[in-house]
């Protein structure tokens, strides 16, 4: 009869290597051996295609190597990089991504979390929406955007700055009539103080603005019939907008174009968040770029971090300027 093939376990590695089960468990944990025995646990390994349960290992030493990011989803250009960011900083530091997508949900986040937490992970980065979260208090946890407590530390790009660097770049473009528009949570996060930048940005500069909010759900008609509010004999009030999100801005410019609106020779518009044409070519508009790239390196540090006896209650990072060719210079 035709013998079934197993998976060959550390006991086969044993006997196919001549040596005794303890040395292929040192060999198989990085712990030291003769390297004479090493080399012929390895080259058994090998031959015997032997696959190390890491997860196993893991768990027998109270720590899995994995961690669960919970996002609303990879859609959204700003969402997509945090996840390949975070993804590329937990790789640097021999860690698995557990990844989350929670459709803005708050019922699935909190499920989401429940599950990461029965699965043992060592810890979890949320982006979330549920201002209720139920987390252990002895599961790490850091927030993007959201503050959820003092001993959470959150994670963010410097919002207020971002909001005023976008008013003084108008200014200096020579805009004197502009806009704020703003499409999103009613919950209090890092990304609400865009508003209170632009604002003070404007009075800094004597630059005369109006703001349309919109709550997430609203028609995007709205926006549309706030432009044609401000078109008179043909002409628009406003000749610049500092739209929240790249994504908003997008939506923006077709609806100038849409009128007749000439973008940028009749009004410049300003995204956040530093979104790239296919993830990595031209700027989508031009924009205030997120530091993706650090905010995922400080979110990973902040949850790997033992030896830290207080973790920060936020860390903002510096924003900056990028042209894309919806602002005048060039």
């Amino acid at each position: 009869m035709k013998k079934e093939h197993t998976t060959p376990t550390m006991k086969d590695v044993a006997r196919e290597a001549g040596v005794a089960l303890g040395t292929v468990s040192k060999v198989v944990n990085g712990l030291p051996v003769g390297e004479s025995y090493r080399q012929r646990v390895e080259a058994a390994i090998e031959r015997l295609n032997y696959q190390v349960n890491s997860y196993a290992q893991g768990l027998k030493a109270s720590r899995t190597y994995t961690v669960a990011l919970l996002i609303p989803n990879t859609r959204t250009p700003f969402f997509a990089d945090l996840v390949y960011q975070i993804n590329l900083a937990l790789l640097k530091k021999k860690y698995r991504m557990l990844l989350c997508c929670t459709d803005y949900q708050s019922g699935a986040e909190q499920e989401y979390i429940t599950m990461a937490q029965q699965n043992k992970v060592d810890g979890i980065i949320g982006l979330t929406y549920n201002p209720h979260l139920v987390i252990e208090p002895n599961t790490p946890f850091v927030s993007i955007d959201r503050s959820l407590g003092p001993q959470i530390p959150c994670v963010a790009s410097d919002n207020f700055a971002g909001g005023q660097m976008a008013a003084e770049k108008l200014a200096d473009l020579g805009c004197r009539n502009v806009a704020f528009l703003r499409i999103g949570s009613s919950l209090t996060n890092e990304p609400n103080k865009r508003k209170a930048g632009f604002e003070n940005g404007c009075l800094a500069r004597n630059l005369s603005y109006t703001m349309k909010i919109l709550e997430d759900g609203d028609s995007l008609e709205e926006f549309r019939s706030f432009l044609s509010d401000h078109t008179h004999q043909g002409k628009l009030d406003l000749d610049g907008f500092f739209c929240v999100t790249d994504r908003l801005a997008y939506q923006i410019i077709r609806m100038l174009k849409d009128m007749g609106v000439r973008v940028p020779e009749e009004a410049q518009v300003i995204g956040y968040d530093g979104a790239r044409i296919l993830g990595e070519e031209d700027y989508l508009c031009s924009t205030i770029v997120q530091p993706t790239r650090e905010i995922a390196q400080m979110c990973v540090e902040l949850l790997l971090q033992e030896a830290m006896a207080v973790r920060p209650p936020l860390v903002c990072l510096p924003v900056s300027y990028a042209y894309g060719g919806t602002t005048k210079e060039g």
